[in-house]
């Protein structure tokens, strides 16, 4: 039996970006809910936002609103995220692509990524990221990689197996939650579900007890304070 690992102090911010509003129905947060479930079972505190449900406005700036904009719920969602330990980006897959909210919430998160936390690394060091994905035909590894890759470039760390999915047929179909989909019991999607969020989960318990992301050779405030660790400018050999 291996042995029990407390979790219990880890946070997740759980982001759909399906396209439909509450309280309509959302296919992607059918398989999130299977993630989340997990996380719950293990003691984690978890948020669920569906980012739709929010006036998010367009821009890279912490809060729009001071660029002249009448609204901009960004400030609220971005709280959430910096208090969370994972972040999951949960979207459905349009013309073979993540959804144009997903690709908001991604340049909203690029906007904040040139903070930096007390050890000087930028904002997201530290924290772990994965992906949730749903639709119809194929998609799912291509919206992986942009998605994936856009965290860990921002800081986040992407601990082995991150993403999760499912798809029908090619074609017009059922889709997750649709009973006539059998995609409840697809053990393929299933396995893939869990491992990702056990694989989210230990390596952000790693990364907590560690007190996050070692700084040395990565602090951008160290690297402007003149530090340079082992790196040695080619042009003065």
């Amino acid at each position: 039996m291996e042995k029990q690992i407390d979790f219990s102090n880890l946070k997740a911010t759980y982001i759909n970006c399906t396209l439909k509003e509450s309280p309509q129905q959302s296919h992607t947060e059918g398989l999130m809910n299977v993630s989340i479930n997990i996380m719950n079972s293990e003691n984690v505190s978890v948020e669920y936002v569906r980012l739709v449900d929010y006036d998010i406005a367009y821009g890279l700036m912490p809060d729009m609103k001071e660029e002249g904009k009448d609204k901009d719920d960004w400030p609220e969602i971005y709280e959430k995220v910096r208090n969370a330990d994972i972040l999951v980006v949960g979207t459905p897959i349009w013309l073979g692509e993540k959804s144009s909210v997903a690709t908001k919430l991604i340049e909203r998160l690029y906007g904040m990524s040139s903070k930096t936390n007390e050890k000087g690394q930028y904002i997201y060091y530290g924290k772990v990221g994965g992906c949730v994905i749903t639709g119809n035909e194929d998609g799912i590894k291509h919206c992986a990689m942009g998605i994936l890759y856009a965290l860990q470039h921002l800081g986040y760390s992407i601990p082995p197996q991150a993403d999760c999915g499912w798809i029908g047929e090619a074609g017009p179909g059922p889709s997750y939650l649709d009973k006539e989909s059998g995609a409840k019991n697809n053990e393929f999607t299933n396995r893939n579900t869990t491992f990702m969020t056990y694989n989210l989960l230990h390596l952000a318990r790693m990364l907590k007890n560690e007190g996050g992301f070692p700084s040395y050779g990565n602090s951008r405030s160290a690297w402007d304070d003149g530090t340079r660790w082992n790196f040695e400018n080619p042009e003065y050999r």
